[in-house]
């Protein structure tokens, strides 16, 4: 399928653009193409994002580019022990000059939502982002206000091991289609990096490559990505071995299957692709489930591509 047919009538084709949005995103975040790409994807899928990994490799910078690249409304939230949910929803005001309420929007009215540092807020500061979400919409004083479209949420979280964390409970950790990790780059990227420019003014300059009406159209051509049979089964054997080999506290969820095979599609639409091949489900499984399971025991979350792979020798390919 070409890029313009993917853009289904737009006027310009929109696979390429995404294209030079990786490649451009490459340029400044050294290193990490395939972490960009899944972050793309997560988008296009509808998802949300979650980073984890230490300090200082890049997981602020990469929110701070995608917004850029995108040119979406983007706003930052610093997740301390200390926040309220009214600091993340926002607060009705009263008025002495019109006798009555006015409500003041939080920052979680933006198109990408950077929550930096997620688990070192208290487990009831976490819960104002549950409605948010998954429903796209937040409700604060008995009244329900929609959120913008698109509505990207990307998370950075510290490693649990570091001081006042408190770990992201279940239901939670569902709300995120992917969790990536960026680690360290390779010593050439790393090299280059410590000799350029500052990557803030590198930002700074970037002008956005996709307009939100290109963006929600990548979006929907997600949906018409077609997903045979026999990828489907493949998809429900990947949950049924999560619940019956033993391996876990838990199996993956219905839902889990549902993001697994939207982002499958979301992979495919980047290779302009009309079709999903088991190829593309593999690519994007350790980053959708692996934050999802857990061997029951403290810390037991493994690393995404160690689970992917204990899956993948589990079940045979279609």
């Amino acid at each position: 399928m070409s890029a313009r047919a993917l853009s289904a009538g737009a006027e310009r084709p929109l696979v390429p653009a995404l294209t030079r949005l990786l490649d451009r995103g490459g340029q400044i975040l050294l290193g990490k193409s395939q972490e960009l790409r899944l972050a793309a994807a997560c988008l296009l899928a509808r998802g949300h994002l979650l980073i984890e990994d230490v300090p200082g490799v890049g997981k602020t910078t990469l929110a701070h580019l995608l917004a850029k690249l995108l040119g979406l409304s983007d706003a930052r939230i610093q997740f301390t022990s200390d926040l309220l949910p009214a600091d993340v929803l926002g607060v009705s005001v009263y008025d002495r000059g019109e006798e009555s309420f006015r409500f003041h929007p939080g920052p979680i009215f933006a198109q990408i939502l950077l929550a930096d540092e997620i688990n070192r807020a208290t487990p009831k500061a976490q819960s104002a982002l549950l409605e948010a979400m998954e429903e796209r919409q937040v409700t604060v004083e008995g009244e329900t206000r929609p959120l913008p479209t698109p509505f990207f949420v990307i998370a950075t979280q510290n490693p649990a091991y570091q001081v006042g964390t408190f770990p992201l409970p279940e239901s939670q950790l569902d709300r995120f289609l992917m969790r990536i990790e960026l680690g360290y780059p390779p010593a050439e990227q790393e090299k280059a990096l410590l000799a350029g420019e500052d990557r803030r003014g590198m930002i700074a300059r970037q002008q956005p490559l996709i307009t939100v009406a290109e963006l929600c159209a990548l979006q929907t051509a997600v949906e018409r990505v077609h997903t045979a049979q026999p990828i489907i089964d493949y998809c429900h054997e990947i949950l049924l071995f999560t619940r019956r080999s033993g391996h876990f506290a838990h199996g993956l969820s219905p839902r889990a299957g549902l993001g697994l095979l939207r982002s499958a599609r979301a992979w495919a639409l980047l290779d302009s692709r009309e079709f999903v091949l088991p190829e593309d489900l593999q690519a994007v499984l350790g980053a959708c489930v692996a934050h999802r399971l857990s061997d029951g025991q403290p810390g037991g979350r493994a690393d995404h591509q160690a689970i992917a792979d204990l899956i993948l020798d589990g079940v045979p390919l279609p």
